[in-house]
This record gives structure tokens, sequence and C-alpha cells, in this order.
């Protein structure tokens, strides 16, 4: 965990020193590029994994509850955040 975090303070400190140069004007292409790379390759090791296809009903289920769960907390949690602290009060004279 540590390790992720100096990685993630060494970017920021390069990116701050290095935010003046040309070439970072396509930084955001790049990491584009790179997490559709990332990505396609996670499928590719999902796809070759033998025992995930073979359970691929059950995980998808599994994951279609957890991701409905977690959306609908969220939901839930934005509207009261919304109700505690962004809703204007009645004003009574």
């Amino acid at each position: 965990m540590l390790s992720i975090f100096l990685t993630i303070t060494c970017g920021i400190a390069m990116g701050y020193f290095a935010r003046n140069i040309p070439a970072t004007r396509y930084t955001e292409k790049i990491i584009g590029i790179l997490i559709a790379l990332l990505l396609f390759s996670l499928g590719l090791s999902v796809g070759t994994n033998e025992q995930v296809i073979a359970n691929f009903r059950l995980i998808g289920r599994d994951a279609f509850v957890i991701a409905a769960a977690a959306t609908l907390g969220s939901v839930l949690c934005a509207a009261w955040v919304y109700r505690k602290f962004f809703r204007k009060k009645d004003k009574k004279s």
C-alpha cells in the first residue's frame, strides 16, 4: 500500500514540475489508450480462465446483485446528503 501511495505522490510531483512542457498535452490521450489496453488484457485473462467461464452465470448474478445494491446505496446516500445539506429551508416569518 505504501508503494502505491509513493507512486501516486511521485506522479503528482512530476506532473507539477512538467506541467509547462508542451508534450504533456497528450497525457490524457495516452492514459486513455493505456487503460483500454489494460481492460483488454483483463478481458483476455478472464476469457482464458476456464473456471471463470464455467461459473460465469453465477458470477454474473452475484455481480449484478452487488452492482444494484451499490447503486441503490449511493442514490439513497446522495438523496440524504442533498436533503441534509443542500435543500433550502423554509423561512418562517
